[in-house]
C-alpha cells in the first residue's frame, strides 16, 4: 500500500511535487463531527461507512489520498478500494493528527 507523509503531502499540495502531473483527490473518511473540528484544506468528506455506496462515483484513475484521524480507517478504506480495482490510493500516514503535529501546529486536535 502506498503511503504519504504529512510533509510530502504538503509539498504536493504546494506544487513542489507531483503525482503523474495530477492533483490528488483528498478524501477524508472520518465522521462529519470529526471533520467539523479540523480538516485539511481542499479535502472532501466521505465517511468510511458511505464508501461502498459511493465507489461508482469515484474516479479510479485519479490519485486519491485517504485521510482519517490516525491513518487506520483510511488504511482500511484503501485496502477496500484496491479490491474494487483502484490502483492510485494513497494513505496519509498518521492522519490529521500527524498533519497537525508535523505541518500545521495551529490546527485544532481531538
Amino acid at each position: 500500500m502506498e503511503q504519504i507523509t504529512p510533509q510530502s503531502l504538503k509539498d504536493l499540495l504546494d506544487g513542489n511535487a507531483t503525482l503523474d502531473q495530477q492533483r490528488p483527490l483528498l478524501l477524508d473518511v472520518r465522521e462529519p463531527w470529526e471533520h467539523a473540528i479540523c480538516r485539511i484544506d481542499g479535502s472532501e468528506l466521505l465517511p468510511m461507512r458511505q464508501i461502498p455506496a459511493a465507489v461508482a462515483q469515484l474516479d479510479q484513475a485519479r490519485p486519491t489520498v485517504l485521510i482519517c484521524h490516525h491513518g487506520i480507517r483510511s488504511h482500511q478504506v484503501a485496502l477496500f478500494l484496491q479490491l474494487q480495482g483502484f490502483r492510485r490510493v494513497i494513505n496519509l500516514r498518521g492522519g490529521v493528527a500527524a498533519w497537525a503535529s508535523d505541518v500545521d501546529p495551529e490546527m485544532p486536535t481531538y
